[in-house]
């Protein structure tokens, strides 16, 4: 067992003390020899040594000193050694500390008396107090207050003992007296937190009495009330009436810890409208004057839950949740937009959107340093608020486009994806959309962003100028044909030109192509030898030319897209230009523009040729020119837009599902009692109180007290942990809450004998930490005790926890050893689907260094079955679309994501593919930040792929 200190002591093992050592630094009279040699006994001590030779003389040497240094190190020595034998009997020589305990007690110098007082609040030694009570009553009097403060507090602690009622039995009745005569306000604090503690009804009757003074109370003192309050109403209901006013009183308190706990307790005891509405207002108000970033997102968060339960009242105070922008900090922005974007409605649509325009024009300034990822959230932002209020996103739509040259690459694309969305969804926008995207597309640097205005350039070009000016924007912005040429210079060769590896003169006697040596063409006059110089890309206008700076690069993907847009321009030419020559010229230079990008990428200039499936797009786009069907144009010009609008209406489906999924579900049963609200008497209740009713009675109608008691579901969680032929049965109810898990063990005697000193041994496995360890019992012949037993959990990693049973029985000398059986903590426990984008998932999955991959093994042979397999095993979130999922191709690839309560998030990416003979391969790849989690999960799916349970 580890032994616990109230003080961190550093010790290096590297180096450890020789008791002989300390014994003669102890025996010495230098004080600083004597403060180091204690230093270093207390760090033995604390790591398993237990030096018994060093206790008579620290009795001998130690205790009569006068250094305070001295006598705190004893305090903290006394604190550590056993007091007691293996019979847990106290030894003989603690008689010999209780004298120098008493005469500390008694000691003129304030200091000492009060670690000694303080001491005693941490000594479980009913023998070793006893003598020493008298002492400490009568510190309760002294004229100092922090005597007096930690007086008290050992009273208490005395108080709590096993056998401490006994001891002190009119303790309560004596610190009453003191509170009620006490100014000092920590020591007022002390006194009612005894009774708090120890006699609960006085700490009520004190409170009930002074209800006129708590405004005037101290800050500490105030906590604690609430603390009694919260602890009072939970046990009976009925009686928060008569607190509610003490409670609304100090929201007014000039301490912000306390309005703040004001406000926690306002919202778990009371759901009336008023009530909600106050703690609302409190949290705003210290949302906005707090400096500290830590008490914003507690804050933060403290809303975000207010927002889940009473989502008509946070409406109202939108506004005054989103100055919290005004912080430099990303993670308090981002968790404001995210209450903001959820609480709004018709009413506040515009308010909200112009609060956002404001923002986004302040980033311009770049003044800040992550401008841009500020800027790209509340892009984010005003795209959902577009989306789901279609009428504002005409009066953010042009402000956000000149965006779309931004130098932070992830907003300009989400700039994009939003004007793309918008013009498809708000029809009466496409003109001017289009008309100010043709006007800012010289200003677009990214390729990315390119591709995407291009494909709006193509789809929503309607009319003959739009698509003229369609058509001269692109050629503008590639600039002059050709991308590359060939220079003369006009010298004669010499012979060491021509031993070179550069490209050769070459003589002829008429004008005819030649191949140079690096496989270039040129032509050649006549009786003349002309020296060719290698290609160069000719660079052009970088004003206008940033498709051909980006072509440059070798981006041929860019130059796919740029294809295709012309091809879709030049056939929606040929519907709006009654002109057949016009449409001819057009759909030449598109022709010329295709064949130079094939060239370019075909041509030593660039590092890298063109790649296979950019040559294929470009290449079907010059085919489509030549000769073009029905059945193509139709296609081209019609099913991409139609594809389009099909994962437009997916995504608003899936997100209208998560809506629903994260609704709150109730169940109420018909038998349950419900209490008439207009029925009733309300004599003597506040306005307060009579809404508190109503809420109740709402609540309970619609079973939302009775939401989490399903019944079916904690007999699936309860584990059998010994035999039924054992004498002792156990059982376990595991609950995991967050960071804790609970184990509610019920302990049966199944002998007709008491067993005595039952106790229930746990141990743990993995990032499980025991809280305490359970206390023993005595268990009467077939009768049954509840064993409560808490355990922190600290990571994702599966835990086990381990232990026995042990007792003694009236006939057997020796103790009982019951082994229990292991409990397993499942990772599924902890996690819970989550959605993210995909621009997101790819970041992390980019900057994740933990992988597992795990080889698909399995029975089930179709592809889907498997998937939603692992979705149901792993409870995880699918990313990826339905539309993308269906079909049956012999192959499937799909991103699930789930994140943890500790925050991790878990990536996971399924790849397989069907076999010839039915069978199904291919990987299950996770990824995660924590080794643990990748672990965790790949030992789950490996269990459960194979399609069991």
């Amino acid at each position: 067992m580890e032994k616990s200190c109230t003080l961190l002591v550093h010790f290096d093992k590297g180096t450890p003390a020789i008791a002989t050592e300390i014994k003669e630094a102890l025996e010495g009279s230098d004080v600083p020899a004597k403060i180091d040699a204690m230093k270093k006994a207390v760090s033995l001590l604390l790591n398993g040594e237990t030096l018994p030779q060093l206790f008579i003389t620290i009795v001998r040497y130690v205790l009569p000193s006068e250094d305070h240094t001295v006598q705190k190190l004893l305090l903290l020595y006394l604190e550590i050694i056993d007091k007691k034998d293996q019979k847990g009997r106290v030894l003989p020589e603690m008689i010999l500390i209780c004298q120098n305990l008493r005469n500390n007690l008694q000691h003129p110098n304030e200091y000492i008396r009060g670690v000694t007082l303080r001491f005693l609040c941490r000594l479980n030694e009913t023998e070793i107090i006893e003598p020493l009570i008298p002492s400490v009553l009568q510190n309760l009097e002294h004229r100092h207050p922090f005597i007096r403060r930690n007086a008290i507090l050992a009273v208490m602690s005395i108080y709590r003992l096993p056998h401490g009622e006994q001891v002190l039995v009119d303790a309560p009745e004596m610190i009453e007296k003191v509170l009620s005569t006490e100014q000092d306000q920590s020591a007022k604090r002390n006194a009612f937190l005894m009774l708090f503690n120890c006699d609960q009804n006085r700490a009520i009757n004190y409170l009930l009495t002074n209800v006129d003074k708590v405004s005037e109370w101290g800050e500490l003192l105030q906590m604690v009330v609430l603390e009694l309050i919260r602890k009072v109403c939970r046990t009976n209901r009925g009686e928060k009436g008569k607190y509610i006013k003490i409670i609304i009183s100090l929201l007014n308190a000039p301490s912000n810890a306390v309005i703040y706990e004001c406000a926690g307790t306002l919202v778990s005891l009371s759901s009336a409208p008023t009530a909600i509405r106050a703690a609302a207002n409190t949290y705003c108000q210290l949302l906005l004057s707090q400096s500290d970033n830590n008490v914003k997102l507690i804050v933060l968060d403290r809303l975000n839950e207010l927002k889940s339960s009473h989502r008509e009242i946070m409406v109202d105070r939108i506004m005054d949740v989103l100055r919290a922008l005004s912080s430099p900090n990303l993670d308090i922005q981002r968790k404001t937009l995210d209450i903001v974007l959820e609480l709004i409605t018709l009413r506040n649509i515009n308010e909200v959107v112009l609060m956002l325009k404001k923002e986004v024009m302040k980033t311009q300034n770049g003044e800040l340093e992550k401008n841009g990822e500020y800027r790209q959230m509340l892009i984010q932002a005003i795209h959902s608020c577009a989306i789901k209020f279609p009428e504002v996103a005409s009066t953010v739509v042009h402000l956000l486009m000149d965006f779309l040259g931004d130098s932070n690459v992830a907003s300009a694309i989400d700039v994009a994806i939003f004007i793309r969305e918008i013009i498809e969804t708000n029809p009466k926008l496409r003109v001017s959309i289009i008309t100010r995207l043709l006007d800012t597309f010289y200003q677009i640097r990214a390729a990315r962003v390119c591709c995407c205005a291009l494909w709006i350039i193509g789809e929503y070009c309607l009319s003959l100028s739009e698509v003229e000016s369609g058509i001269a924007t692109i050629k503008q912005c590639l600039g002059e044909l050709p991308f590359f040429s060939v220079s003369e210079e006009g010298e004669a060769p010499t012979d060491a030109s021509k031993n070179s590896q550069q490209p050769s003169s070459v003589t002829v006697s008429s004008r005819r192509p030649a191949i140079l040596s690096d496989g270039t063409y040129a032509t050649q006059s006549a009786a003349s030898e002309t020296a060719f110089s290698p290609p160069s890309i000719v660079q052009g206008s970088l004003a206008v030319g940033n498709l051909r700076s980006l072509l440059l690069t070798g981006d041929f993907f860019l130059g796919a897209v740029v294809a295709c847009t012309l091809t879709k321009l030049a056939l929606r030419l040929e519907e709006v230009q009654p002109s057949r020559g016009e449409v001819n010229k057009v759909s030449t230079q598109a022709l010329l523009i295709m064949v130079s990008m094939i060239q370019l990428g075909q041509s030593p200039v660039l590092s890298h040729p063109i790649d296979c499936d950019s040559y294929d797009r470009i290449v079907l786009c010059i085919r489509l020119l030549c000769s073009t069907g029905d059945e193509v144009r139709k296609i081209w010009l019609q099913s991409c837009r139609q594809s389009f609008v099909k994962m437009l209406s997916e995504k608003q489906l899936r997100e209208t599902e998560e809506l629903k999924a994260k609704a709150q579900v109730s169940y109420a049963q018909p038998d349950d009692l419900i209490d008439f609200y207009h029925l009733k008497s309300r004599k003597g209740m506040s306005q307060l109180e009579l809404e508190d009713e109503v809420q109740d009675d709402l609540k309970r109608a619609t079973g939302e007290f009775i939401k989490d008691g399903d019944d079916a579901n904690k007999l699936n969680r309860i584990l059998q942990l010994t035999g039924f032929s054992d004498p002792v049965y156990a059982e376990a109810y595991v609950t995991v809450h967050h960071y804790d898990i609970v184990l509610d063990v019920t302990v049966i005697n199944r002998t007709t004998e008491t067993l005595q000193n039952l106790c229930l041994e746990l141990a743990t496995m993995g990032d499980l930490k025991l809280v305490e360890r359970p206390q023993n019992y005595t268990l009467a012949p077939e009768s049954s005790r509840q064993i409560k037993a808490n355990i922190k959990v600290s990571s994702t990693e599966t835990g086990v926890i381990f232990g026995n049973i042990v007792y003694e029985a009236s006939n057997v000398l020796e103790r009982t050893v019951v082994v229990l059986n292991d409990i397993h903590i499942d990772i599924m426990d902890y996690i819970s689907p989550a959605v993210c984008t995909d621009a997101a998932f790819r970041s992390m999955w980019a900057e994740f260094e933990w992988e597992n991959k795990v080889a698909v093994n399995t029975i089930i042979q179709s592809e889907k079955d498997f998937l939603d397999h692992i979705i149901k095993s792993t409870n995880m979130k699918c990313l990826t679309a339905p539309s993308a999922l269906d079909g049956d191709c012999g192959f499937l690839a799909a991103n699930l994501y789930a994140k943890s309560v500790f925050g991790e998030d878990a990536l996971v990416n399924v790849s397989i593919e069907k076999q010839l003979d039915g069978k199904l391969s291919g990987y299950i790849r996770i990824r995660s930040k924590t080794q643990g989690i990748a672990l965790s999960l790949g030992d789950k799916i490996t269990l459960k792929q194979k399609g069991g349970s």
